[in-house]
């Protein structure tokens, strides 16, 4: 870590926020011991998977709570005097905002200023002039035209940020007392502004291209470095400009050297956005492939039958495993209702315990796991593969992180896990990961 450098601590709602940078840790547990082993280590970021995005606010609250709590004990403990602090979210907008940046003002505070950067290159969002986009077959669309705006859980009616702010504030912060740094501010330097920022202000940043974050980073961090906080709720591409690691050890194509056994991997597919079913689909095209589909309404409508459907489902599993296909097991694709948000939580809660109980389940010899999705992700690593902390290796295409198991790991050790974000890639996206880690 450079001398200079702050410790950068990000609070990843689901565990898809580490997908533009390498090497760092991810904990999936947030205990005082975990934290300082995180804040030792060598590489100058860390992420802490709170899952938040999956559970209620009144929830999300506490669980931010806790995690900022135990921070304060291990920050004290390895005597760390400089860090930013990242409430990372989604880039389409969708998350407890502002719940968790006013827990975390409250509980590590006070900052200067408080900034919102949803841009994520990688995944086709920029924001200019305020207003955040997403580019869709290179046409950039207001996002809160998009499906993303219309989630049942954090649907939203602006993308042009102040009035975004005001919104999820509930007038909290108005959209005129908004701060914004423009494309042209930041690319002549923001540095005096920064300089200037008091009282948790809110700012919203423009972004178009990486350059424009690492434009902005090196202000921020030369202003932390005299004293200046800050907190940022931000998506993962400015995390990269922060970081500053630089380029991953392994190049993509040379993932499936991490592969523990020859053997076919596994796909566990939860999300539902348009993007994932269109992928999924071209995936199912193949002919080394085997589609499992978990009828979802089966879970619903039958809960007492739930231990029958997951051994079905396993069986079948082993079935494609020994003829050498590469089982992809996936949700049923269509949209349930429910009567309220709490009924769709606790349901996807049921949802997300099977598929856990499938990744306990999966043959030991597997070459490698790939989970489609932010929420089934987090649950992955902390639930299905019960891990602590993951070494992060890095991209195996742009947006999608891939971490190891430990060698020590009781069912599935070495073992790479891909976490593929829901509404990342293109359509042949799951095809070009299955086939560079089928390859080695």
């Amino acid at each position: 870590m450079k001398s200079n450098q702050p410790k950068i601590i990000v609070l990843d709602d689901d565990p898809t926020g580490s997908q533009t940078v390498h090497s760092c840790l991810l904990l999936m547990r947030w205990d005082v011991a975990t934290l300082r082993l995180a804040l030792s280590d060598e590489v100058p970021i860390f992420f802490i998977l709170t899952n938040t995005r999956a559970v209620t606010p009144e929830k999300a609250k506490t669980i931010t709570k806790e995690v900022c709590q135990n921070l304060k004990v291990a920050i004290a403990a390895e005597e760390i005097a400089d860090f930013l602090v990242v409430s990372r979210s989604d880039s389409t907008l969708r998350g407890h905002y502002p719940i968790e940046t006013d827990v975390i003002e409250s509980e590590l505070g006070s900052f200067d200023a408080h900034f919102l950067t949803p841009a994520f290159f990688e995944g086709g969002r920029v924001t200019i002039d305020s207003v955040h986009y997403l580019l869709i077959d290179g046409v950039r669309t207001p996002v809160h035209e998009t499906e993303f705006a219309q989630d049942s859980v954090f649907a939203y009616s602006h993308s042009y940020l102040p009035d975004y702010v005001a919104e999820k504030t509930k007038g909290g912060i108005p959209s005129t007392a908004v701060a914004r740094f423009t494309l042209a501010d930041i690319r002549q330097g923001v540095r005096s502004r920064l300089l200037n920022l008091v009282d948790n202000r809110c700012v919203v940043v423009d972004g178009e291209t990486q350059a424009d974050f690492d434009r902005f980073a090196e202000d921020v961090l030369s202003t932390a470095a005299i004293g200046k906080r800050f907190l940022f709720r931000s998506a993962a591409s400015l995390i990269t400009s922060l970081a500053q690691i630089g380029s991953q050890p392994t190049p993509p194509e040379k993932m499936a050297s991490y592969k523990p056994t020859q053997e076919p991997g596994v796909f566990i597919v939860g999300s539902h956005v348009r993007k994932t079913t269109q992928q999924l689909e071209r995936l199912l095209q193949e002919s080394g492939i085997t589609g499992i589909e978990v009828n979802v309404i089966q879970l619903r409508d039958f809960p007492t039958q739930r231990n029958d459907l997951l051994q079905e489902i396993l069986q079948s599993v082993r079935q494609a495993f020994v003829k050498g296909q590469t089982p992809v097991v996936y949700t049923s694709r269509q949209e349930l209702s429910f009567t309220n948000i709490q009924q769709r939580l606790d349901f996807g809660s049921a949802v997300s315990a099977l598929l856990m109980d499938i990744v306990k389940g999966l043959p030991p010899q597997i070459g490698f796991l790939v989970s489609k999705g932010g929420i089934t992700s987090n649950d992955v690593l902390s639930e299905g593969l019960n891990l602590t902390t993951a070494r992060l290796l890095g991209q195996i295409i742009p947006g999608c992180s891939i971490v190891r198991t430990p060698t020590d790991h009781p069912n599935f050790p070495n073992l790479p896990v891909v976490l593929f974000p829901g509404n990342v890639g293109q359509t042949g996206s799951l095809v070009e990961v299955w086939q560079c880690l089928r390859n080695s």
